[in-house]
């Protein structure tokens, strides 16, 4: 056994066979659709989220896990045999779940190191999943700190949406700097960077994303790609034109899941996003 523990949130994206096998500690994070309150780790099944946030009258809430529950799960990791813990959570600037954790260690009294990853989702995933395959290999904390810290470095997040709506109505506009509110049915392609949603193209038609798509793909065969995701919310049909255009510029195969209830929340229907790891 690892005696370095790798935990996560769950707003990350991903596939639940390399999750049993670094074993990976996922904390969830909470959705009340119309007062009932529903642990994100129940809403995995494909498409459940969306039909619930659709039939519903008002914008699903999401809420961080309670300090407690941190303080629990580190508890029982070093319980049974854990000796170290790295926790990597989603940027603050979207959730409080990172200082939640930060609260939750002081409180268990455990040897953990917590970490904004800067990112959330698949882009978050590369992170979680490099340190826990150097925890399985029995590296030690200065090592799988360092290498993680790497990958942050050399990962782009893009995220496209359909609609303003959600981002409007959960609060998260005002991250999102140079939109005017007020245009709620347009399409926004926007990066993650720095803990903040910069836009970088916007328009009404469909062909906003696909000319932002092959500019993309051209600027990326002059890079050293080590791994592309792609995530959606929706219809899968785009996100799966995504990857036959990119697979060819990295060897692994490019992963396409569902997002999470946590991020379909604020990006609605018909939303996509890229990750990129560069070498």
């Amino acid at each position: 056994m690892s005696k370095i523990k790798i935990v996560t949130d769950s707003s990350i994206t991903i596939e639940p066979s390399i999750v049993e096998a670094l074993d990976i500690t996922i904390v969830p994070l909470s959705v009340m659709i119309d007062g009932e309150l529903f642990s994100d780790k129940d809403l995995k099944e494909e498409g459940k989220f969306l039909s619930l946030m659709k039939a519903g009258k008002n914008l699903p809430k999401t809420s961080q896990p309670p300090v407690g529950l941190f303080a629990e799960v580190y508890e029982n990791l070093v319980a049974n045999g854990a000796e170290q813990i790295v926790s990597i959570h989603l940027t603050h600037s979207l959730s409080g779940t990172v200082e939640a954790a930060r609260q939750g260690a002081m409180i268990a009294g455990v040897d953990a190191t917590i970490l904004d990853s800067g990112f959330t989702d698949q882009a978050m995933k590369f992170q979680v999943v490099e340190a826990a395959k150097l925890a399985k290999d029995g590296a030690d904390l200065e090592t799988i700190l360092s290498h993680i810290e790497s990958v942050r470095q050399k990962t782009e997040l893009y995220i496209g949406v359909s609609t303003l709506e959600n981002l409007v109505k959960g609060g998260r506009i005002g991250r999102v700097t140079g939109l005017l509110s007020s245009l709620l049915n347009i399409r926004v392609l926007m990066e993650l960077k720095d803990h903040a949603l910069n836009p970088l193209i916007k328009g009404r038609g469909a062909k906003t994303f696909t000319k932002w798509v092959d500019t993309f793909v051209s600027d990326l065969g002059a890079r050293q790609v080590a791994e592309i995701a792609i995530s959606y919310s929706g219809k899968k049909d785009f996100a799966m034109t995504l990857k036959d255009k990119l697979q060819g510029l990295v060897k692994q195969d490019i992963s396409v899941l569902e997002t999470g209830s946590i991020i379909q929340t604020h990006t609605g229907e018909d939303a996509f996003a890229v990750m990129v790891r560069y070498e």
